[in-house]
Parts: C-alpha cells; structure tokens; sequence
C-alpha cells in the first residue's frame, strides 16, 4: 500500500487540531508541522489562522504552561526557561508573562533544593571539585549565577 503524501487543507486542518489539542504548542512548532506536510504558504497561513481563532493555538497559554511545566517538572531556572521560549520565537511580552506563573517562594525553595541534593551527590569529592560540579548543575539548569555563587560560598564556610 502506497503511503499518502499530500493532503487537502481540511485533513491537515484535522490533523494539527489533534496535534494541538494533544499538548500546547507554540506557533513555530506547528509551522513546522505544517512545512513537513508540504503545504503551501497560503494554506499555512489559513490553517494557522483557524487554529488561533478556534483557540487551539494560543502562544501566551503556550509560553505559561511550557515556564510551569520546565520549573516544576525539569527543576530549570528562569534564565534557561527564557532561552529555551525565545529559541521556539516567543515575544518578549509573553515570555514575561509566563515567568509571573512561577512563585518567587517557590522558585527560591526549588533552588535551595536542588542546591542540597547535588552537594549531598558531591560529598565525597574535595570541596572545590565540589564547588564546580554544583555551579556547572545550577549554571546548565538555568539558575542566576549571581544566585548560585551566593550558595556556593555557604560550603566554604563550613
């Protein structure tokens, strides 16, 4: 059986609605989807313009759930969330609305958190080999380095 390689605006309109419904997504993500299928610009522009007028698509309900779901789930700083929202073409506007969705209590106690873990994983070593596993730990995951040496000098002291 041969395999359908083009597909009419209404099956592909279909088909994203699924994709959309399945997890949020942003818009390039879905443009993506739509060049894969072969489309032609105006019939991306169409089915992209559907999808945001039937709210499938929504870029500020994207960006909230994709900052809440990294912090919560992946333990990633704000810095890194930026990084990663700005890489999928996300406005400055939205990507400050998706870091008011993290509590700053929350975000200051995941820190701490994740800062203890790694040091009881580093215990054994000496303490400046320590000292740059854990920064490379908080630095990759996105944590203020101004935040993650303020922790760092908390080991030297004891």
């Amino acid at each position: 059986m041969q395999k359908k390689s083009s597909f009419t605006v209404a099956e592909v309109q279909k088909k994203l609605e699924h994709y959309c419904a399945y997890q949020e997504r942003c818009h390039w993500e879905v443009e993506q989807k739509l060049k894969s299928y072969g489309m032609i610009p105006e019939a991306r522009e169409v089915i992209l313009t559907q999808l945001i007028q039937d709210n499938f698509l929504n870029e500020t309900r994207f960006a909230q759930s994709f900052a809440r779901g990294k912090f919560r789930i992946k333990n990633w700083g704000k810095q890194r969330i930026v990084r990663e929202l700005k890489a999928r073409y996300i406005s400055d506007f939205n990507i400050k609305i998706a870091l008011k969705e993290i509590p700053e209590q929350e975000y200051n106690t995941a820190f701490w958190n994740l800062f203890q873990k790694k040091k009881l994983a580093v215990n054994h070593l000496p303490i400046e080999q320590q000292k740059k596993k854990i920064a490379a730990l908080l630095l990759y995951r996105g944590w203020e380095s101004e935040k993650v040496y303020e922790a760092l000098t908390s080991i030297s002291q004891k």
